[in-house]
């Protein structure tokens, strides 16, 4: 059992429990503390998309953050955030890709979820939802209320945005296969080194 909090210094921290339920452990040299905000911003930021899953028979954990462009020339800090898609088995972790739209960025988004629903023969599927602000344009009525405001902007409201992650999910069910693939060379590669090991003439016991 995993959870995820978002810390006040802009961290995101992982936790894990044992199977005894008694107390929680940081991830720490898994998955704590690898995401985080943009520089130089102490808050909690956007609030992330997190859902557990089956996905070609391996457990995996789809999360939704931002990851940050670089900045423009001359200039110090982040540039703007996109909302993406992370997978993970608590071993390997990728990022995805992006989920939100080009002009989405993290200022505009405010918080994000996953739906998964399970399906043989390729009829799963993964939907993406996300709290986007939205900019109302002022009604010109007379000139005393656009004194001191940007002509055509007004108050901010929530809207909810939903995207069908067909592509994304595509792209996870290549990288599970591929994470399957390396980790039975690794596993084939150390029984073999194992097994060098253990017939060596330095580990055979002598003769008597």
């Amino acid at each position: 059992l995993l959870m995820m909090t978002a810390c006040a210094d802009g961290r995101r921290r992982v936790y894990e429990i044992g199977d005894k339920g008694e107390s929680w452990t940081e991830a720490l040299g898994t998955l704590s503390r690898v995401w985080g905000n943009k520089q130089k911003r102490h808050e909690k930021g956007v609030g992330s998309g997190f859902t557990t899953a089956t996905i070609e028979e391996r457990k995996v954990m789809l999360v939704t953050l931002p990851v940050y462009s670089k900045p423009e020339r001359d200039k110090e800090g982040n540039g703007k955030g996109r909302l993406h898609l992370w997978l993970t088995d608590n071993t390997h972790i990728v990022d995805i890709g992006p989920v939100s739209g080009e002009g989405d960025d993290e200022d505009e988004v405010t918080a994000s979820s996953l739906l998964y629903k399970s399906g043989n023969n390729n009829e799963d599927e993964l939907i993406a939802l996300y709290e986007k602000k939205l900019i109302q344009p002022y009604e010109k009525k007379s000139p005393k209320p656009y004194e001191n405001k940007k002509e055509g902007t007004g108050e901010a409201s929530l809207g909810m945005v939903s995207v069908r992650l067909t592509e994304q999910l595509k792209r996870v069910k290549e990288v599970l296969k591929t994470w399957k693939k390396v980790d039975e060379r690794v596993s084939q590669l150390c029984s073999s080194l194992l097994a060098q090991k253990v017939t060596s003439p330095e580990n055979v016991p002598p003769h008597c």
